[in-house]
């Protein structure tokens, strides 16, 4: 969710870059016969100039093809005297016009069936309708059709409680979760919002960037480009959106007119752009995309402006702080000697974490993203263990004469250290809580809650479970560091980016509404690290400790010693030597005296 506002905004800074492209035409042309194309690459102008007055007809209907203008029951606004360009006209004097309606809802938009909305802009005194051939002018019509139905997929899942077999679902959902699994719905949301661009850019034909070629239209006469009307709904949160079944008599609407300019039309084309990306990248997972938005829109709403800014940066920090942490983890167990000061049994629960998480996504609809995120995630785990024990494949002893036998035993470093002896206490320790929890989770799992299957509750509530409390797997490495009096074992560089991630959270969490038990998961973590910060400031430094590279001060002292020793030794010799050649010397001298 933090992520995906650090992706729109880079997404938006990148395609609005498009938009700053020169518009300026090529100076050559290729033939003899390139007048007639060097004039439609010639620079164009907005039709409308500031200041024209023009009519708004709004209507509704059925068909992408809008014919009826004469029945009144499609005409649902007509505006008069608009003004293009005014930011200061109506009722507020910020150039919004307000209206509501109801439309009734016929039997077949009842049952998914379509409604557009068709918008006219005509020049004062003009008619959209083209049988008005007195006051229609095809030069001076703006249309533009847009589909206010929205379809999503509803979801069913036959689910009841397993002691009893009650369900809270309906006759008719259980129905369908019996023959679908999942329908499509047409959905309804009252507000729509109807821009008017304010642009007059000189754009060339044939050389506007992407998606704002699908906006701009050139008449062909006189080779302007019509006002832009671009229909708004960024601001309709999904959650918002109502069925319409054969129980929706009545569609409220609420339409909104507004001038918007070009740079913040920009910025709607292009989350209309990464939002057509990340459905042709997520598939089925696109609604469940578009819900987690709804968040980041709410902090646009809502946050304080220097907050916000604040948030977005930290957000790139998150993200840095993340790859650096997952490149150390790594590095840390790739570069790992010696297991001393380390919870082997620790490698092996996360491996047994990693793999529930799996399959639980597998086994509920998630998006392929999650699915791989979590799968590389499960990679890694697995990874480790070969760095923990040692693993031994006897090819010659097969199970039944086909499966070769394989064989784990724990490395020597982990064995003949105290290491191996504190691991087990500390689980031990911790089963007497852990099981304990675990028990009542899974009743109050099976009492409460409605599950698919036994094979759905089984990994719904072990799941569950390890969001909850798996923060106590976190508590051996605190145990064994207490023992040992020692935390230069562990991987700092990489605990400290993850605390890092975890206060970026905390502010996340206070910015952005989230649930309440993923706000007390954070404070819990920032509990357990303060808990590490306190170990290595009360376990000073001892050169007799194991570094997290499986050395200590004492080792690299007596790695030293013996090149010092032989130093000592040779100059010794040579000292000697030249006391000898010396004494040598003064010999005969010593003689002659005699």
């Amino acid at each position: 969710m933090i992520r995906g506002l650090v992706i729109n905004a880079l997404i938006i800074y990148f395609i609005t870059g498009f938009f700053r492209k020169s518009q300026t035409p090529p100076n050559s042309t290729e033939g003899g016969g390139g007048g007639s194309d060097l004039s439609q690459r010639l620079p164009s102008e907005n039709l409308f100039y500031n200041g024209t007055v023009f009519d708004m007809y709004v209507f509704v209907s059925e068909r992408e093809r809008f014919v009826e203008f004469r029945n009144p029951k499609n005409l649902v606004w007509n505006q008069e005297g608009l003004i293009y360009g005014d930011w200061y006209g109506g009722p507020n004097e910020d150039g919004t016009f307000t209206v509501e309606r109801q439309i009734e809802a016929s039997e077949k938009v009842q049952n998914n069936g379509t409604l557009y909305l068709h918008i006219y802009l005509v020049k004062q005194g003009h008619s959209p309708d083209p049988k008005d051939r007195e006051n229609y002018d095809k030069r001076y019509t703006i249309h533009k059709h847009r589909l206010i139905n929205r379809y999503k997929r509803k979801r069913y899942q036959k689910t009841h409680n397993l002691l009893t077999g009650k369900t809270t679902l309906t006759e008719e959902e259980v129905l369908k979760a019996e023959m679908q699994t999942e329908e499509i719905v047409s959905h309804w949301h009252p507000n729509l919002t109807i821009n008017v661009i304010d642009d007059h850019t000189p754009w060339v034909k044939g050389s506007i960037p992407s998606p704002l070629d699908e906006f701009i239209e050139f008449e062909e006469g006189t080779g302007k480009y019509y006002p832009i009307i671009y229909v708004n709904d960024y601001w309709n949160f999904m959650r918002d959106y109502q069925p319409i079944n054969d129980t929706t008599k009545m569609l409220n609407l609420t339409l909104t007119y507004q001038p918007l300019s070009l740079f913040r039309w920009q910025l709607y084309t292009a989350q209309n752009m990464r939002s057509r990306w990340t459905s042709a990248v997520l598939g089925e997972g696109m609604d469940d995309n578009e819900e987690d938005q709804d968040y980041l829109k709410e902090a646009f709403l809502e946050t304080n402006p220097y907050l916000l800014a604040i948030t977005i940066a930290v957000s790139l920090l998150h993200s840095i702080f993340e790859f650096l942490a997952f490149k150390n983890d790594i590095q840390f167990w790739n570069n790992r000697k010696s297991l001393e000061g380390l919870s082997v049994r620790s490698v092996f629960f996360n491996v047994f974490q990693s793999l529930i998480v799996l399959l639980y996504v597998l086994d509920n609809e998630t998006n392929t993203i999650v699915r791989v995120s979590v799968f590389v995630g499960l990679a890694i785990e697995i990874w480790k263990i070969h760095k923990v024990v040692n693993i031994e494949i006897n090819r010659e002893d097969k199970i039944a004469g086909i499966i070769p036998r394989i064989r784990i035993s724990d490395k020597g470093s982990y064995v003949e250290s105290s290491t191996r002896q504190y691991d087990m206490m500390a689980f031990r320790y911790l089963s007497w809580a852990l099981y304990p929890l675990l028990v009542g989770y899974a009743v109050y799992s099976l009492l409460y809650l409605e599950h698919k299957g036994w094979y759905s509750w089984v990994l719904s509530m072990l799941y569950g479970f390890l969001l909850t409390f798996g923060f106590i797997m976190m508590t051996p490495q605190l145990f064994i560091n207490y023992k040992l009096k020692s935390v230069a074992h562990l991987p700092w560089r990489m605990m400290t980016y993850k605390a890092l991630n975890t206060f970026i959270d905390d502010i996340f969490a206070f910015v952005i509404k989230m649930p309440t038990m993923y706000r007390l998961g954070c404070f819990r973590d920032d509990i357990v690290f303060f808990i590490y910060l306190y170990q290595r400031w009360i376990y000073r430094v001892d050169p007799t400790r194991m570094n997290e590279f499986g050395t200590s001060g004492e080792m690299e002292h007596q790695s030293t010693t013996p090149s010092v020793s032989a130093a000592a030794n040779n100059a010794a010799i040579e000292g000697g030597e030249t006391s000898n050649t010396s004494q040598s010397k003064k010999s005969p001298q010593r003689k002659k005296d005699d």
